[in-house]
C-alpha cells in the first residue's frame, strides 16, 4: 500500500495575528506556523493504516519556513518518506497549491491519498477536493475511520445527529481527514533529534504556481466593535421592568 499525505503549516490562532501595509496579507515578520490540526490526524491515520496493513507513508509538503521540524517528526511517528516542494508559496492559494502537489502525487503513484479535511486559513476551498479534481480521482471528506481491503477502501463519516455512514472507495482516491482512529501520537524530542541525523528530507521543484481560481482579496481587518452591551442595575424588580421597556421599545412585547 502507497500511502501519500500532504501536510502544510498554518498561523498558530494563540498568536496575535497582525496585518501588513498592503491590507490584504498578514504580516509574516513574526507570524508563527504550526502543521495544521487536521493534517496532524491524516498523518496519524496514514502510520495506522501502515501498521494494520504494511506499505510505505510518503509526506508531502511546502517548503515553508519551520516545515523540517514537521517532516522529522513525522518520520518520528512512523513515516517513511519526506519531500518538501520548493517554490516561493508566499501569497499562494489551495489552488496552486493543489497544481503544484499534483505533479508530485503522480510521479509517486500513490494508492491512497490522505490530507486533512481543512484548514484555518483555507480562503478559497479545501486542498483535498481541489487535488482530487487535478487527479481526476474520487474524493470523500470529513472521514474519521480508514480501512484498506480488495483493492478498496472502506471509510467511516459521521453526520449530525449521531448517524454513522461507511461507504467503500475504489482507489486510487483522495481523502479528507477529520479525526484519525486514534489521537495523533506524542513523540519525544530526542527520538526526533536522532531521526535528524538519519533521514534525508527529499527535494522537488514546482514552477509556475498558478493560483487561477481562488478569490482575489480585497480588504483584511481587525473585527470591527458594534454597539456595546447595556448593563441594567438595580433589584430583580427593578431590571425587570427595565427589560419589559427595552422588550416594548423593540416592539417584541
Amino acid at each position: 500500500m502507497n500511502i501519500v499525505i500532504l501536510v502544510k503549516l498554518v498561523p498558530d490562532l494563540v498568536e496575535e495575528l497582525t496585518i501588513d501595509s498592503s491590507g490584504v496579507a498578514l504580516d509574516t515578520a513574526w507570524l508563527r506556523l504550526i502543521i495544521n490540526e487536521f493534517d496532524d490526524h491524516a498523518i496519524e491515520q496514514g502510520i495506522l493504516l501502515k501498521e494494520r496493513s504494511g506499505g510505505q507513508v510518503t509526506i508531502v509538503a511546502p517548503d515553508i519556513e519551520g516545515l523540517d521540524d514537521v517532516l522529522f517528526t513525522a518520520a518520528a511517528k512512523g513515516a517513511d518518506r519526506l519531500i518538501k516542494v520548493k517554490a516561493d508559496f508566499s501569497g499562494s492559494n489551495n489552488h496552486a497549491l493543489a497544481r503544484a502537489f499534483t505533479t508530485v502525487v503522480k510521479e509517486l503513484q500513490p494508492d491512497l491519498v490522505l490530507t486533512g479535511v481543512q484548514a484555518n486559513n483555507d480562503l478559497d476551498g479545501s486542498l483535498g477536493p481541489l487535488l482530487a479534481g487535478c487527479l481526476e480521482a474520487p474524493y470523500v471528506g470529513y472521514i474519521s475511520g480508514v480501512s484498506i481491503s480488495d483493492g478498496k477502501s472502506r471509510v467511516r463519516k459521521e453526520y449530525p445527529g449521531g448517524l454513522i455512514a461507511e461507504m467503500d472507495v475504489m482507489l486510487p482516491a483522495v481523502l479528507g481527514i477529520q479525526a484519525a482512529e486514534q489521537p495523533p501520537r506524542y513523540v519525544a524530542v530526542s527520538k526526533v533529534r536522532q531521526i535528524m541525523k538519519t533521514f534525508t528530507i527529499e527535494e522537488r521543484t514546482a514552477s509556475g504556481l498558478d493560483p487561477a481560481g481562488g478569490p482575489s482579496i480585497g480588504r483584511m481587518f481587525q473585527p470591527e466593535a458594534g454597539q456595546r452591551a447595556a448593563m441594567l442595575t438595580g433589584s430583580p424588580d427593578e431590571v425587570a421592568t427595565k427589560l419589559v421597556g427595552i422588550f416594548k421599545d423593540l416592539g417584541v412585547l
